[in-house]
């Protein structure tokens, strides 16, 4: 045989022994997979290393555009995963990494992951998704449910009703908002007598046909950069996206939103939409949700509710009135990888109106027939995982009642660091919790007195020294690799100025007082450094 074919037998056989046979567990991913399985607190901390490289020196082994020419064993990647993959990733789960929306897992997700990649079904089609698909018309429904807490009676006529869809799953928040703002779009420029609607005949038409100048988007200065990216993808335009002040606590200004819509109706532009928020992804703050239901009301315009973070406080019975006026709304966007602590991916949009999906509905004769109970018909994107398997089990092994240990947990806790903030005298509280996330910065006792009387130039001065501060304070503190807090810009209403602040998420149930009070501490240590201690100095010079 010539060697060329011998090669490429050979080769052809290694990639059958890939599909077929796993390498033994001691030498290959098998090892990482049960290590995971027995300990996944451990095998994070014994694999995951504390940053040591920067981010140029890893992206050096990740440098080429290459494909490797002919295939290898597991075990040889498995040895440059472990190397330049695990060690450097960021270790999301670690009670002390408190700076962004990500938390340690329940255990039970990880082999139910492996699970769910394993089936590698494909929610797009019932073809291929046969008992996946009637599961997460059921997750939707649940979602459903806890939002709009309709009588038991009201779903079964909808769950699985091939003509209709309580919701959507995404791969995120971003989807299930451009997904909610999408189905808005369509049922403003519904076919009407001649006019076929807009998904049929555009924008510009449709605009003629209801003699306007553009269609718009209301919601607050705080609300999540991905509406931005709605208003792009479904044309209306970025300028059109009207961004709305906001009062002291973070929350959407009503007099402002008043003003914004009389300028609109100047300009001949139409709302599309109305956006409340319902955990603010800077400051977790919520929207005056009821307020917001009537005023969309008076416009006649579509209320949707981004809860892409806050949604899960609806378990709870302590803090849900911290949402009302949520039940009222068109469509709400709630995160399953964030507060319902499943893996990145998984994003979901319900609609008051069971009937409201069928506005983007698309079919396709080789996969989506019309009258199949085919999920992809409902959905932006096509081919899709089955996430839902993952929300479906912690709704039954969580259970309402983890869900709502879970979120008062964590908005306890975020009372209690503010707490530690606020006696802390170097720290200085720049946005109250409502929920489970705030904000504030290094600022020394002598500073703050300082700039309580200093006039308005001294005090932007200060301030512009301590922004340095606490940038530098977050890149050490993310260096060092200990603990971790994030920082954004934010304009503090009490020194009426944008400020750097830093920022704390307390989702993770593994955070305790303890930990919080070492994350201060370090700061503390942090800010001893001779080049923040140099600004400081000059903070100090500008009120002496």
């Amino acid at each position: 045989m010539p060697k060329n074919r011998e090669a490429a037998r050979a080769s052809l056989e290694n990639l059958y022994r890939i599909f077929t046979v796993p390498e033994a567990p001691d030498s290959t991913l098998g090892a990482i997979d049960q290590a995971i399985s027995d300990d996944v607190a451990g095998f994070l901390q014994t694999y995951i290393v504390a940053i040591e490289r920067s981010l140029e020196e890893i992206e050096a082994h990740f440098s080429s555009a290459s494909i490797p020419e002919e295939p290898t064993y597991v075990s040889d990647y498995t040895e440059f995963v472990k190397e330049h993959l695990v060690a450097h990733s960021v270790h999301t789960a670690a009670p002390g990494f408190v700076g962004h929306m990500t938390s340690a897992l329940p255990y039970f997700m990880l082999p139910l992951a492996r699970l769910m990649t394993a089936l590698n079904q494909n929610l797009v089609k019932v073809e291929t998704s046969k008992a996946f698909t009637p599961m997460e018309r059921q997750v939707l429904a649940m979602l459903h449910h806890l939002v709009y807490r309709r009588a038991d009676d009201f779903y079964p006529p909808w769950i699985h009703n091939s003509q209709s869809a309580l919701g959507a799953f995404c791969s995120g928040g971003t989807i299930a908002n451009v997904t909610a703002l999408w189905v808005a779009r369509n049922r403003l420029f519904a076919p009407d007598g001649s006019f076929r609607g807009i998904a049929q005949e555009g924008l510009a038409r449709a605009l003629r046909h209801r003699g306007c100048d553009g269609i718009a988007v209301l919601v607050s200065e705080r609300g999540h950069y991905s509406l931005g990216k709605a208003a792009d993808l479904l044309g209306l335009g970025r300028v059109n996206l009207i961004k709305v002040g906001t009062d002291a606590h973070n929350r959407i200004d009503l007099k402002l939103l008043r003003e914004e819509c009389r300028r609109l109706r100047e300009r001949n532009i139409l709302p599309l939409a109305l956006v409340g928020i319902a955990g603010t992804t800077e400051t977790g703050n919520v929207d005056p949700l009821e307020a917001l239901a009537d005023f969309a009301q008076e416009l006649g315009c579509h209320f949707h509710v981004d809860a892409a973070w806050g949604g899960p406080t609806l378990f709870s019975d302590r803090y849900r009135h911290l949402l009302g006026g949520i039940e009222r709304a068109d469509s709400v966007t709630i995160d399953a990888h964030k507060q319902l602590y499943v893996p990145m991916g998984a994003g979901m949009v319900v609609f008051k109106d069971p009937t409201a999906l069928s506005a983007i509905e698309h079919h396709a004769n080789y996969i989506l027939r019309h009258g199949s109970k085919d999920l992809g018909s409902h959905t932006l994107e096509g081919s899709r995982p089955g996430k839902a398997m993952l929300v479906h089990a912690g709704f039954h092994i969580i259970g309402r009642k983890g869900y709502e240990l879970l979120i008062d947990m964590g908005i306890e806790r975020a009372k209690t660091f503010a707490d530690m903030v606020r006696q802390h005298p170097d720290f200085e509280l720049t946005s109250e919790p409502e929920l489970n996330i705030l904000t504030y910065r290094y600022c020394p006792l002598k500073v703050q007195q300082a700039l309580a009387t200093a006039p308005a130039g001294q005090r932007a001065a200060i301030n512009a020294l301590l922004d340095q501060v606490c940038q530098l304070l977050q890149k050490h503190q993310r260096e060092a690799g200990k603990t971790f807090v994030s920082r954004t810009r934010l304009r503090v209403a009490r020194h009426d100025q944008e400020l750097t602040v830093l920022r704390v998420v307390l989702a993770n149930p593994l955070t305790t007082d303890e930990i919080l009070g070492a994350v201060l501490a370090e700061q503390c240590e942090i800010v001893q450094q001779p080049e923040i201690q140099a600004l400081l100095q000059q903070v100090e010079a500008n009120f002496y």
